[in-house]
């Protein structure tokens, strides 16, 4: 029995998330269809984490455990040719048997995305957030400061959520804008539900000017998420990388 590692980039628009479910279309779903097309094995994909109905990835990890004898770059291709465009395995390596991409992942980049063009780019719209509105980036920059450190992120979690402590370590947050695209960039040792969209939605309303930057500092102290903005939509949101101690995840050659 090998364990493969699956680096994994999909567009989430038509998908109703990466877990499977009963009665929807998930990225799960359709890798397991492939690799049962390829292996003839029932193979569960294990992720590093689940993403919601219409979230995107580009460095989503999951692995596989199987008794195929193909080669594991061999694998990556011929798994391609069953997938449907929107759906890609970037990198596939064997790695160690103990390896768990959930449990033993160090840390997480997502970026969510936002356009303020007046009108909507074919291009780019599917990954963003559609805003035509002016953001005041140097606002959201200034905003996006109180984020950064050990912090009780409650007020940046959804309502029902089930995890025994709402504290994160963010390590890095950036805000950028390139042309009509603000990009917002978090790093951080792990993220409750909804956390990142929540913030996005809270400096989407500090850029507008219906917010001052300080309010983010004061959600984060008073744990009220009432203080905050709306939950951003989905489209804008794409899980960009997953890091490892790779000595933890690799033989040694």
């Amino acid at each position: 029995m090998r364990r493969i590692q699956l680096i994994v980039a999909y567009d989430g628009t038509t998908y109703h998330g990466f877990a499977k479910q009963n009665n929807a279309e998930t990225i799960q779903e359709i890798l397991e269809k492939a690799l049962y097309s390829l292996t003839k094995e029932k193979i569960e994909v294990i992720s590093s984490g689940r993403t919601d109905a219409g979230v995107h990835a580009k460095g989503q990890c999951c692995i596989i455990d199987t008794n195929t004898t193909i080669p594991s770059r061999n694998l990556m291709r011929a798994l391609n040719g069953r997938l449907p465009k929107s759906i890609v395995v970037k990198e596939a390596v064997d790695v160690k048997p103990d390896f768990h991409p959930r449990y033993m992942a160090k840390k997480k980049t997502y970026r969510y995305q936002i356009l303020t063009s007046l009108v909507n780019d074919p291009f780019i719209g599917p990954f963003s957030y559609f805003y035509p509105y002016p953001l005041d980036v140097t606002r959201m920059q200034a905003a996006a400061k109180y984020i950064e450190g050990e912090h009780d992120f409650k007020c940046f979690c959804a309502a029902g959520s089930s995890v025994k402590t709402t504290v994160r370590t963010v390590y890095s947050i950036e805000v950028r804008r390139i042309d009509d695209v603000i990009q917002i960039d978090i790093c951080g040792n792990g993220f409750l539900y909804n956390m990142v969209r929540i913030i996005a939605g809270s400096l989407i309303e500090v850029g507008r000017g219906k917010k001052d930057p300080a309010i983010i500092g004061k959600m984060i102290e008073n744990k009220d998420r009432t203080l905050g903005g709306p939950t951003a939509p989905p489209e804008g949101l794409t899980l960009l990388e997953v890091y490892y101690d790779d000595t933890l995840r690799y033989e040694e050659q």
